[in-house]
């Protein structure tokens, strides 16, 4: 099963794989055609109306007509051609009109009639739209439900919500359903028949990170101070650079503010590296166990802390980081040596670990060459700690035991120290606002991405702070998503 927002993720990504969107709609509309043949007769002279709308619902239709030939088949399309959302779905449409096929256009709901017809289909909306039909939507919608005529719905019948199944106002109560690639949650509990129809999506598409992932981390217009986050980095004290790397690439992540609880030895080195992170003292030369409650009040007002970076470890220190593990109950991004306290810490926290393979395995899990053979063995540790990792590697493994992606972007410069603080720091501010496991994906991605980026431009030899400029071009730039 699976959401709207990430089947709109896995479409880009295939399309990042190299499976063309036009190849997914040419199969897509063969697949609501072979739908069509189930319902109607052409010996019995059955007509078909298509009703199409603007998007690639429509796009999957216009295709859906042309592999309807031996049908009456009339092809109404609500909206001017010109306002068609997409090439391929333009495409698509332009080419009925070259082919001249019966297609109809409907400027507006007082002109809209529903030919006769034997079978209808409805590929007005499609997953990715929400909330009530609007004109003239909605007069269409009315007509096919009145129509004696057999409903055949594009991938979710228009004016339900695919993650809900409900409907704000008026919907199209559909027959039949031809839905992609995997079932959509809102189609579960509705009386209707469902065929799911693979159209060539590669799994790799699923378990990659790919640029649809980045989908998830954009920003609406009407975004204010406060929707992305406060990230708490716990760290320092033998090490100065790791904390500071970590706050500021949370900060190049997105995040709102970003703090950075420290030993006072070091507070001033680390408040150096950028004036806009909040530096909170902690009395001493090493986070100890005295310093948990002050951690635990200054956490409270995070979205996410990242605990780890530059902590070394004394043993004082890291029975702090048992202490506050067992105490809090938040987010938590865990980093360098205090991954080792995971395995027998009793918490209540959400934690995302970000292991190298050395740490992997000393937090008990089995090493492996082969990067399928490491996520087996990373699934069945997340699994045994009830955490998620991310385990750090040519291909890096995110999984919660249950859910697993992997990443390929990054390269052997980047075995340099400090890059895995920026990763941790990354993760944090996506941790704030996501999942685990996503944040941890795109977490990876965007690292390695930017490590990319700056290998690209000088070769091997990088700074862990030449990835805080790529940081946000990697999430944000330009990426044909």
């Amino acid at each position: 099963m699976i959401s709207s927002d990430r089947m709109a993720a896995v479409d880009a990504n295939a399309a990042a794989l190299g499976v063309p969107r036009k190849q997914l709609m040419e199969s897509s509309g063969h697949a609501v055609a072979r739908v069509v043949h189930e319902h109607a007769d052409a010996d019995a002279g059955d007509r078909v109306v298509v009703v199409a709308g603007r998007g690639n619902n429509g796009g999957d239709a216009f295709v859906a007509a042309r592999f309807l030939e031996e049908y009456d088949v009339t092809t109404v399309l609500l909206g001017a051609p010109g306002d068609i959302g997409t090439d391929i779905a333009r495409e698509n449409w332009d080419a009925l009109q070259a082919a001249e096929y019966d297609t109809r256009t409907v400027g507006d709901s007082t002109a809209f009639s529903l030919p006769e017809c034997d079978v209808v289909v409805d590929a007005m909306l499609g997953t990715g739209v929400a909330g009530a039909l609007r004109e003239p939507e909605a007069t269409a919608a009315r007509a096919i439900n009145d129509a004696d005529a057999t409903v055949v719905a594009v991938d979710v019948p228009s004016g339900v919500n695919a993650d809900t199944g409900e409907a704000e106002g008026v919907a199209v109560d559909a027959d039949h359903v031809v839905t992609f690639h995997d079932q959509k949650p809102g189609l579960v509990d509705l009386d209707v028949d469902v065929t799911v129809a693979d159209i060539g999506i590669p799994d790799a598409a699923e378990t990659f990170v790919e640029r649809g992932d980045l989908q998830a981390i954009s920003r609406p217009s009407d975004a204010h101070k406060g929707d992305f986050g406060r990230v708490l980095v716990v760290g320092g004290g033998p090490y100065t650079g790791a904390p500071a790397l970590s706050g500021q690439a949370a900060m190049r992540a997105g995040a709102d503010l970003a703090f950075v609880a420290t030993p006072s030895r070091v507070a001033d080195v680390v408040q150096g590296y950028e004036a806009g992170l909040i530096v909170r003292e902690l009395a001493g030369d090493l986070v100890l166990e005295r310093h948990v409650d002050q951690l635990l009040d200054e956490a409270l007002d995070a979205d996410c802390v990242v605990l780890g970076p530059g902590l070394g470890a004394s043993d004082g220190t890291l029975d702090a980081v048992e202490d506050f593990l067992s105490l809090y109950d938040g987010k938590v991004v865990v980093d360098a040596d205090a991954l080792q306290m995971v395995p027998d810490v009793d918490t209540d926290a959400d934690l995302l670990c970000t292991p190298h393979q050395g740490e992997f395995e000393r937090m008990g899990g089995e090493p492996a060459d082969d990067w399928r053979d490491r996520a087996a063995n990373a699934e069945a540790l997340a699994a045994e700690l009830d955490v998620t990792l991310l385990v750090k590697g040519a291909h890096d493994v995110v999984t919660d035991g249950d859910t697993t992606r992997v990443n390929r972007t990054g390269n052997p410069g980047m075995t340099v120290g400090g890059t895995g603080d920026v990763l941790a720091g990354v993760c944090g501010a996506l941790f704030a606002t996501h999942d685990a496991v996503t944040a941890g994906a795109i977490g990876a991605y965007v690292n390695g991405a930017a490590g990319d980026a700056v290998v690209d431009d000088q070769g091997y030899g990088l700074l862990a702070s030449d990835l805080l400029d790529e940081v946000p071009r990697a999430m944000w730039g330009e990426r044909d998503a």
